[in-house]
C-alpha cells in the first residue's frame, strides 16, 4: 500500500489445479462460473435460494488451490462499530484501487468503488487518472439516485486527494451530502471499502490466472468480479444478495459462463465469404452493461466483440 493508501497491483499467476474433468461436476462447474467462490457460501446460496437457476450445490472433499490462496492473501481489518444504514444511499462508501502495473485495454490503471452500506451492492468505474474520480462520482450519483429514488446522505471515503478537492467538497455542500473523511493512518475507518477492494483483487486474480491471460486483461476481471459479488451472499444482509438487497428483485444466475472459456461468435453471412468459418474462436470476457450481450475477446483481431449468437465452451481454457 502506498502512503496515500492505495493498492499498488501487480496481477501474478495463480496457478489453479481445477482439471478439464471438473466441469463434468456440476458443484465444481459453479464453483468456476462464481469465480471460485467458497463452497460453503456456494451451498449457502443455492440452499436459502437466494437466486434463481443455481442447482443443489455437493461441496467435494477436494480442494481449489486458488481459493485457498486467495483467502491466506487477504489481510483482515477490525470490525467497526459504526452505525449502518437503514436505508438504500444513506450511507455510501468509496475508494480507489491502483495504479495497476499495466494499463487496462481502454488504457485505465485504476478503479473506483462505491458501496451502498444498506444492501452491500457495489459499483465499479475505470480510472485513467484519479482525478477522474469526481466525474465518476457525479455519474454514479445520478444513476443511484434515479434508480432507487432516494439521495445520498453520507459519502465516506479517505483522505485522498481525489476526494478532498474544492472542487468535491463544494459538490457535496451543494447536494447536502454529508462528507466523512477518516482519520490519518486509519484505513479501518473505511473498511467496508477497503475490505470489498481486496474481496474483489481476490476473486479477479483467482479467475485471470496470469500465466494465461494477459495482464491487461485486470480491468474485465475486475468488472466481472464486481458482476458477481453483486451475486452472492454478504455476511452483512441475511438471507439477499446485494442485488436483491438493492433492487428487491432475485436475480437469475443461469447465464453465468467461466471467466475467460473460449468461445464462438457468430459470423453474419454479410461479412462472411463462402469458404470462411461461421463462428470465430473468441474469450469471453464478461456481460455488456448497454444491451444483454456477451462481450468477447478475439485473439488474433486483438479486438473486443460484442455478440448475442455465440456458443461456450466452459472446458477450454485461454492459453
Amino acid at each position: 500500500m502506498t502512503r496515500n493508501r492505495l493498492f499498488t497491483i501487480d496481477i501474478e499467476s495463480r496457478e489453479v489445479k481445477c482439471m478439464k474433468n471438473a466441469i463434468k461436476d456440476e458443484s465444481w462447474l459453479w464453483h468456476l462460473r462464481f469465480g471460485h467462490l467458497g463452497f460453503f457460501d456456494l451451498k449457502l446460496l443455492s440452499k436459502e435460494n437466494m437466486v434463481n437457476g443455481l442447482p443443489k450445490i455437493n461441496p467435494l472433499d477436494q480442494l481449489c488451490e486458488a481459493w485457498i490462496k486467495g483467502k491466506q492473501h487477504r489481510q483482515s481489518f477490525e470490525a467497526g462499530k459504526t452505525r449502518r444504514a437503514r436505508r438504500p444511499l444513506e450511507i455510501v462508501h468509496s475508494d480507489i484501487a491502483g495504479p495497476f502495473d499495466i494499463p487496462s485495454l481502454g488504457g485505465n490503471k485504476y478503479y473506483a468503488t462505491f458501496i451502498d452500506d444498506f444492501s452491500r451492492k457495489s459499483w465499479i468505474y475505470l480510472l485513467k487518472t484519479k482525478s477522474e474520480a469526481f466525474d465518476k462520482f457525479i455519474e454514479f450519483k445520478a444513476m443511484v439516485e434515479k434508480q432507487s429514488g432516494h439521495f445520498i446522505k453520507i459519502l465516506r471515503t479517505d483522505r485522498g486527494g481525489e476526494y478532498t478537492s474544492k472542487l468535491f467538497e463544494s459538490f457535496c455542500k451543494k447536494h447536502e451530502i454529508i462528507h466523512q473523511l477518516t482519520t490519518v493512518y486509519t484505513p479501518q475507518q473505511n473498511g467496508v471499502a477497503e475490505r470489498k477492494n481486496r474481496t474483489i483483487l481476490d476473486m479477479a486474480r483467482n479467475m485471470v490466472k496470469g500465466k494465461y491471460l494477459p495482464r491487461t486483461f485486470w480491468a474485465e476481471a475486475v468488472q466481472y468480479a464486481v458482476y458477481l459479488l453483486n451475486r452472492c451472499l454478504t455476511k452483512s444482509v441475511k438471507y439477499k444478495t446485494p442485488n436483491e438487497a438493492w433492487s428487491n428483485q432475485k436475480l437469475g444466475v443461469g447465464h453465468l459462463k467461466i471467466f475467460r472459456c473460449v468461445v464462438y461468435a457468430h459470423v453474419a453471412d454479410q461479412t462472411r465469404k463462402k469458404l470462411d468459418d461461421k463462428g470465430v474462436k473468441c474469450i469471453f470476457i464478461g456481460y455488456e452493461k448497454r444491451s444483454k450481450a456477451y462481450r468477447l475477446y478475439n485473439p488474433l483481431t486483438k479486438k473486443v466483440i460484442i455478440s448475442r449468437d455465440v456458443e461456450f465452451d466452459e472446458a477450454d481454457y485461454w492459453r
